[in-house]
């Protein structure tokens, strides 16, 4: 995807969360987020679309703290939101392409990280949302998916403080079967190490894996970051490296 996709698509994303939390209601329970309500989900993404923007406009270079999540609640805490990532986008449309501030994973540019890091930030937050109303998630387009992944894995596991370890070496496929996408992932007691291919996955391909999971981009990237159980895609060979991936993969940014 490039950074204009991740802008215009971050925009449907915010829009489709505020909707499906203003059906849902400030109290309603969110299933894929135990022990929070739709007002926990809005004032976390709102303080992290805010957070965010700070950094595009005012060019910060060093970390810097959000300012905290508000006491807003009902139509004010909706309108925040709102508010907020109408801003967020705006921000991101405006910004220089040579726009220097503060990133904390790999981009080409700090436009294409943040373009990219609130696109899926938001999109499995409005996931989240959706979720409360009990019924269908609005589909998620393969290449969105894929790039989702592709984030979660070759950038924040690829991080000294990813907790997926292994004591023993370990390897997990996680295969699209909706597109050419596939990636190896090697677990060890060091950070994971993922490779991607280029071409398709195949569970008889030349290298050996521990485990495989298979099925949709949409799938796979939703079971990856634990919004759907394993049991939402196809899996091939050891469950327990899948579970190694689904007990400690919560991210942390």
């Amino acid at each position: 995807m490039k950074t204009t996709d991740h802008i215009l698509s971050l925009s449907e994303e915010g829009r489709l969360l505020a909707a499906a939390a203003d059906r849902a209601g400030p109290g309603a329970s969110v299933p894929t987020c135990p022990g929070w309500q739709i007002r926990h989900l809005l004032r976390h993404t709102g303080m992290v679309h805010r957070w965010a923007a700070a950094f595009i406009t005012e060019g910060h270079t060093a970390y810097r703290p959000g300012d905290g999540e508000p006491s807003l609640d009902g139509a004010q805490l909706l309108d925040w939101f709102r508010e907020g990532h109408r801003h967020l986008v705006r921000s991101l449309e405006n910004a220089p392409w040579d726009l220097s501030c503060w990133a904390f994973l790999p981009a080409p540019s700090p436009l294409a990280f943040w373009s990219r890091r609130q696109l899926h930030e938001t999109t499995v937050h409005r996931v989240d949302a959706e979720s409360a109303l009990g019924g269908p998630l609005t589909p998620l387009p393969a290449d969105q998916a894929v790039d989702s992944i592709d984030e979660l894995l070759t950038g924040f596991h690829a991080r000294p403080k990813s907790k997926v370890r292994s004591r023993s070496p370990r390897t997990l496929r996680v295969r699209a079967t909706d597109t050419q996408a596939a990636w190896t992932v090697h677990l060890s007691d060091e950070p994971p190490r993922t490779v991607r291919s280029a071409g398709p996955g195949s569970p008889t391909g030349p290298e050996r894996v521990d485990c495989e999971l298979s099925g949709t981009a949409e799938g796979l990237c939703l079971v990856l970051w634990n919004r759907l159980p394993l049991t939402a895609v196809t899996l091939r060979g050891d469950r327990s490296v899948a579970r190694l991936w689904s007990d400690h993969s919560a991210v942390t940014w």
